[in-house]
């Protein structure tokens, strides 16, 4: 049982925070998958704080969206606890605090992963975080590994993650990356290993390379990690939840979602996103969205091709109608195996 403060979940899979991506759309499709807990796309502080559009987008929490965690990011200490206070009062249930964020962008403007050259400063963020709403909301954080792969760049990541327990954070999720590898070569899952031998019993989640459920149990086995929040692996993959949950649950792996099963998915989907952001942004987000999920069609760059032209909620459905046909005799289905190759699994047609 993954325990984060007072909530304890069954099974020890999160959604993580993506930018861009992990709208309360995503996030829904994630619970009907039967992912436990999931996160908001991360948000800057200043944001929170100053009045205007955005912020009430941003402290708008849907009754069906619990338990969420509300991710933040920013430069000036300051703002940090403010900033907290307001998206607990608002209903976040979790503050999770981005330390791992390595967009070029960001690290220019001293935010995300680059707290993690300046320990005195996280820890300050930290202590203000937890001050502002420690008592009533559990507080987490997410590192990467360090800066970089020196020897100064670990020791600076030890003092943050030993200060963030001390001060009293419910749990830190540690992505296998540093920050100056960004998204390129492994993620190194020793690490991680090291990381929960040294701090025990406190709750640790890992993440990097987790791509299929094989990948989420094979890290819990190797490192030992309480938990794992999944990322880019559950970009258009909501099934990637129920897989994990076999899998933890000792049964067999499902079988690929049918055909019938991605058009319900996906349909469902541009259905909370067009409620979320109204049908001419929907069009545009889902266009990504599809993207991803055309990857789990046996003919995935016809259907990823189509998705790209969508324009309206006509050109969506058109594309449902033509290429998620349930009548339609469709080659076999694929799933990426632990290794992300592709292997068929099967027929699709649901007739």
């Amino acid at each position: 049982m993954l325990t984060i403060g007072p909530f304890q979940f069954d099974v020890p899979f999160v959604q993580a925070a993506l930018s861009g991506y992990s709208d309360l759309a995503m996030r829904r499709q994630a619970r009907r998958h039967g992912c436990p807990y999931t996160i908001n796309e991360v948000v800057l502080d200043k944001m929170v704080i100053e009045k205007g559009k955005k912020q009430r987008r941003i402290l708008c929490v849907a009754e069906d969206d619990h338990p969420v965690g509300g991710q933040l990011m920013g430069d000036d200490p300051e703002q940090f606890g403010p900033a907290a206070a307001a998206m607990a009062q608002s209903g976040y249930d979790i503050i999770d605090i981005n330390f791992g964020c390595p967009v070029k962008k960001v690290l220019g403007r001293c935010r995300g992963g680059f707290h993690l050259s300046q320990p005195r400063i996280a820890l300050d963020i930290i202590r203000r975080v937890y001050d502002a709403i420690g008592k009533t909301h559990p507080v987490t954080v997410k590192m990467r590994r360090g800066m970089d792969d020196s020897p100064e760049s670990e020791c600076n990541f030890f003092e943050i993650l030993d200060g963030a327990y001390e001060i009293g954070v419910s749990a830190v999720t540690v992505h296998g990356r540093t920050v100056r590898q960004r998204y390129i070569g492994p993620s190194h899952w020793p690490f991680l290993a090291k990381v929960k031998q040294h701090i025990g019993h406190r709750t640790m989640l890992g993440s990097g390379d987790l791509f299929s459920a094989k990948d989420c149990l094979r890290m819990m086995e190797e490192t030992g990690v309480d938990g794992v929040t999944i990322a880019r692996g559950c970009i258009g993959h909501p099934w990637i939840f129920q897989d994990c949950i076999a899998l933890y649950q000792g049964k067999p792996l499902p079988a690929p979602p049918s055909i019938l099963m991605q058009r319900e998915a996906i349909a469902q989907h541009f259905i909370d996103a067009v409620e979320v952001h109204g049908k001419a942004l929907a069009c545009r987000i889902m266009r990504k969205f599809g993207i991803k999920y055309a990857e789990h069609h046996p003919l995935a760059c016809d259907v990823r091709d189509a998705f790209v032209k969508v324009k309206s909620p006509q050109d969506f459905q058109a594309v449902l109608d033509r290429w998620y046909a349930p009548t339609v005799d469709w080659p076999a289905t694929v799933r990426k195996d632990g290794h992300g190759d592709l292997v068929a699994a099967g027929a699709t047609s649901s007739v």
